[in-house]
């Protein structure tokens, strides 16, 4: 699928607000044409952006690499960190411009989506840093080192259309898709859908068109292109073509209606980028495959030749005794000869000696030997040739096996590029987080950075705000304007097992509560605040909890998705079907994850393979941990 230049500017002016306030927190390679970069916004979901010399979307696939782009490490090293400042287009060339800047950098990512595409990295002069590959033609010549040029515009603009652009089709014999095609600078879609669209058949040629025909014609262009750029869609996917659109054009059939354009390029784009990849990994296999066939086909083949001369060759041997009972004593004899023609034989001499020769297999007989005997050794060299049959099957059979081996190691190939669907995070899953018994959020920090952003993004006036009586404890906020008291003492509970208490085994250990307006993001004068941390004024609520050094390890339903979380067991039943109740001290972190992770395999619960070690690593508490009790409804 190639984009069409009104598509692309949609899409950029979509990737441009949607990634406002993005930085680059990591770039990976997904094969030699395609990159993704993973954006972060402190307060946002992740965003994952494919940047191919196919195109640009955001996705929400995950594709394993297939093989290695070498623009990768460059772009780690220039990009990373820094934030996206930008995605343009200039008019409306198949091109995109992705700046990026941030620690008094700024460089640029342009993106070509015509012919084989390219992708080039320029600093804020242009300047061509790295690239995917060279340019050298008539018009324009791109290397590294060199300052970046765009390729020369011709045609009209399709931004800028007038009725009198179009009168010059009058003067061409040119069917008016074509024209179209031409002139606006789009794809064979929607160079068919304009005048389709009018009602006017695609193939008429211009010369033939009647003003009011081309009056129609550039309403329905001008009606097109402001559909496509202005984002006024009815989004499809064209399964045989494994195209997107986001209108109709011309008499699609078969078509799939998607809940947007960006969704409809991410299913067509990421299969295209999966099935080139699954057929680059399986060439030398699929090579190997299609040889084996080919020589399986051959000895099919020499079967059906080995078994055809042995039936000719009993043939001939079955006409001697015709040739007898017409009192026909010896083979070459003018009435034998003729016979022997008729079932396919010739009776000739090399270097004197007679041959009797059948089809391409050559016989040697005594002519003064009765015809018995000779047909006798006709009889003997047909079964000759049978035999040679089951040794050539048996070499067929090992050949089939040896195609079953080939076709597995290219399936297996094929299947080690694998995808999956990336879920949209919740905002809250950043954090700790659960909720209680009586369905309040609470959020809790990670570290001193998420203890920051958790106090200082978003702590509102109505929250309630807790801490451990021990240094190193979290911030954690019940988002409830009136809370209950077991939400209360449930959200102390997680506070004291999320700080450091969990890891030494420290039980007795206290928490409070206090309002927003008690916690002071700045150190008194004269004295410093360590990152993550706060001042507390005034009255405190302490709630003893530190005697229950327990939490519990679930999955909950929450807007269709299943979440995997950790917080106290009262809470996390409350909201969990399956859960695995665990204490401080036995297994470390990892260890320990992967016990749980088996576990809820086992229960074969909420889609459990969905979350990773590492997913389970990051719920738990810091130290080591033992499973105490797993319940299984």
């Amino acid at each position: 699928m190639a984009l069409a230049g009104i598509e692309l500017k949609y899409i950029v002016n979509y990737i441009d607000n949607e990634t406002e306030g993005y930085y680059v927190s990591n770039i990976y390679g997904i094969d030699r044409d395609s990159i993704l970069f993973k954006l972060h916004h402190p307060d946002k979901p992740d965003i994952l952006l494919v940047l191919s010399t196919s195109g640009v979307w955001i996705t929400s696939t995950r594709i394993t690499q297939i093989e290695e782009n070498r623009l990768v490490r460059r772009l780690r090293s220039d990009l990373l960190r820094l934030k996206l400042k930008s995605v343009e287009q200039v008019g409306l060339e198949r091109i995109a411009y992705i700046k990026f800047g941030g620690f008094d950098k700024e460089f640029v990512v342009v993106g070509e989506f015509f012919k084989d595409g390219n992708i080039i990295l320029c600093n804020d002069k242009k300047k061509v840093l790295a690239l995917q590959h060279s340019i050298d033609v008539r018009h324009r010549s791109i290397s590294v080192g060199q300052e970046y040029t765009q390729p020369p515009q011709n045609g009209l603009d399709p931004l800028d259309l007038k009725l009198s652009d179009f009168n010059s089709i009058k003067d061409t014999k040119m069917v008016c898709a074509r024209w179209l095609g031409r002139q606006l600078g789009l794809p064979r879609r929607y160079a068919e859908g304009i005048p389709y669209n009018a009602n006017i058949e695609p193939s008429k040629s211009g010369d033939t068109l009647s003003k009011d025909e081309i009056t129609l014609l550039y309403n329905s262009a001008r009606q097109i292109v402001s559909d496509v750029i202005e984002g006024r869609h009815a989004p499809t996917i064209w399964k045989e073509g494994g195209e997107a659109y986001p209108i109709k054009l011309g008499e699609q059939k078969d078509l799939t209606v998607v809940d947007s354009f960006m969704v409809g390029l991410d299913v067509t784009l990421t299969q295209q980028i999966l099935q080139k990849g699954r057929e680059s990994q399986g060439g030398e296999s699929s090579t190997k495959v299609e040889s084996l066939k080919s020589q399986l086909n051959e000895q099919k083949r020499a079967i059906q030749t080995v078994t055809n001369r042995s039936a000719s060759i009993t043939n001939v041997a079955n006409s001697l005794y015709t040739i007898l009972s017409q009192g026909i004593l010896r083979l070459d004899a003018k009435e034998a000869t003729e016979m022997l023609a008729q079932n396919g034989a010739t009776l000739t001499k090399e270097k004197g000696i007679p041959i009797l020769k059948i089809l391409d297999e050559k016989i040697k007989i005594n002519l003064d030997a009765p015809l018995q005997s000779t047909a006798s050794t006709l009889y003997t060299e047909a079964k000759r040739q049978s035999a040679a049959i089951k040794s050539i099957e048996k070499i067929m059979e090992k050949t089939r096996k040896k195609i079953e081996r080939a076709t597995d190691e290219t399936q297996k190939q094929q299947e080690s590029i694998t995808y999956a669907q990336v879920r949209k995070k919740n905002w809250f899953e950043r954090y700790r987080w659960f909720f209680t018994t009586d369905g309040s959020l609470a959020i809790g920090g990670r570290d001193a950075p998420s203890n920051s952003a958790v106090v200082r993004r978003h702590m509102k006036d109505n929250d309630f705000v807790f801490h451990a009586e021990i240094y190193g404890s979290p911030f954690f906020i019940l988002k409830e304007e009136k809370p209950t008291n077991l939400s209360l003492e449930e959200v102390a509970e997680a506070t004291i097992c999320f700080s450091r208490v969990w890891r030494e085994g420290m039980y007795g250990v206290g928490a409070y509560w206090v309002h927003p307006d008690q916690v002071k993001k700045s150190a008194p004068s004269g004295q410093y605040l360590p990152k993550g941390s706060f001042t507390i004024e005034g009255q405190r609520n302490f709630i003893k909890a530190g005697n229950n050094m327990k939490l519990a390890v679930g999955m909950i339903q929450y807007e269709g998705d299943s979440l995997l979380t950790c917080g106290p067991p009262n809470a996390i039943s409350k909201h969990s079907d399956a859960y695995v109740v665990i204490e401080p001290t036995g297994l470390d972190m990892v260890d320990a994850a992967k016990k749980i992770r088996n576990e809820f395999l086992r229960m074969k619960k909420h889609d459990s393979k969905e979350y990773t070690i590492d997913d389970y690593v990051r719920i738990l508490p810091a130290g080591s941990s033992r499973i105490l009790h797993v319940h299984d409804a």
